[in-house]
């Protein structure tokens, strides 16, 4: 009997080693963004095997810029929610951006005929400004007056939305200069669409603050646990104001790159852009919670979540159905979150 002893608890350890090594690496592929690559690289096989033209050349740079377009707004929506917030004004300030891109061209070229290059730095300059100072005004009533993110950055979206709709009055404003339609919007840089180039460029930016500055390090701090970071040192306020300005600046400058594309400032765009940078942060595994996310995984869900657009395009799908897809895809995000959590716990 003492000689069957050991026979019998063998595979007990045996089975428990195993669950917990299969636990480990269940836990490595989830928070290296094994379901986002996962879930992109079943989007793309799909969709080019039920839709040819989707790897068509005209298709892909197409997809490219649409991708820029998200992924720009997408790294401001992640850091806010890094540091433990919302913003769900992107979509309004890059509407406002557009709206002062075409503006500020179509002042210029009026005052300087000829002038256009010029045109589009000043262009640039005040849209930049316009998205600082609507970014430090959600700081402020966040991080000054401790109000609650989600209801702030919702009641700023409302009203900039009124008052690009009142002063356009749904009106597409034109002025913008050829060359910024030609350089930036339709332009190429050996074969790359210029937009994606210098989406990349801010998709570089991101990940080198994170994981290489004191700012990036401090906003994990704070999404993580926000009294715990300011007991410890961490000047709390401040690393929310310089947060909550660059995402008003990251999209503010998305609504300048859309004005290149569609050649004029309009009022409408960015309708959804809220939901999709706040699906794209949560596929890519930025926790609701704050503290935790990736821009190399967040720029991956943003590709995913092109790519289905893509595809309901290509296979025609009625745009309702688009927004409802879009609001299945948050929730089933939503739920893998919860689940992740649980595993963890």
């Amino acid at each position: 009997m003492t000689s069957d002893t050991p026979v019998t608890n063998q595979p007990a350890g045996t089975a428990d080693q195993r669950a917990r090594i299969r636990r480990k690496r269940l836990e490595a592929f989830l928070a290296n963004g094994g379901i986002v690559v996962t879930l992109l690289v079943l989007a793309i096989v799909v969709t080019a095997l039920a839709e040819p033209r989707f790897m068509n050349r005209l298709n892909l740079i197409n997809l490219a810029r649409n991708f820029s377009f998200l992924l720009i707004p997408a790294m401001a929506q992640m850091l806010v929610m890094t540091s433990g917030g919302f913003d769900l004004s992107v979509g309004a300030v890059t509407a406002v951006g557009s709206v002062v891109s075409a503006m500020t061209m179509g002042a210029m070229i009026a005052a300087v005929p000829g002038a256009e290059g010029l045109a589009v730095i000043v262009a640039l300059a005040v849209v930049v400004g316009v998205g600082l100072v609507i970014g430090l005004t959600n700081a402020v009533l966040v991080a000054q007056f401790e109000l609650s993110p989600f209801m702030v950055t919702l009641a700023v979206m409302s009203v900039l939305t009124g008052i690009a709709l009142y002063y356009t009055q749904g009106i597409p404003i034109y002025g913008v200069t050829d060359s910024f339609i030609n350089g930036v919007g339709r332009g190429r840089l050996l074969g790359i669409p210029v937009i994606l180039v210098i989406a990349s460029l801010i998709l570089a930016l991101c990940i080198v603050i994170q994981r290489f500055t004191v700012f990036g390090r401090h906003i994990y701090a704070v999404g993580s646990d926000e009294r715990s970071a300011r007991l410890s040192g961490v000047r709390t306020r401040r690393i929310l104001f310089l947060t909550y300005a660059f995402a008003g600046v990251l999209s503010a400058f998305t609504g300048f790159l859309m004005t290149a594309r569609i050649g004029s400032g309009q009022a409408t765009i960015g309708g959804n852009l809220a939901l999709e940078t706040i699906a794209a942060a949560v596929i890519g595994g930025v926790s609701l919670r704050g503290g935790v996310g990736r821009a190399g995984l967040v720029a991956l869900a943003a590709l995913f979540l092109t790519v289905i657009a893509n595809a309901m395009n290509l296979l025609q799908f009625d745009s309702k159905y688009q927004t409802l897809v879009l609001g299945v895809v948050l929730i089933l995000a939503l739920g893998m979150e919860r689940v992740l959590l649980r595993s963890k716990g």
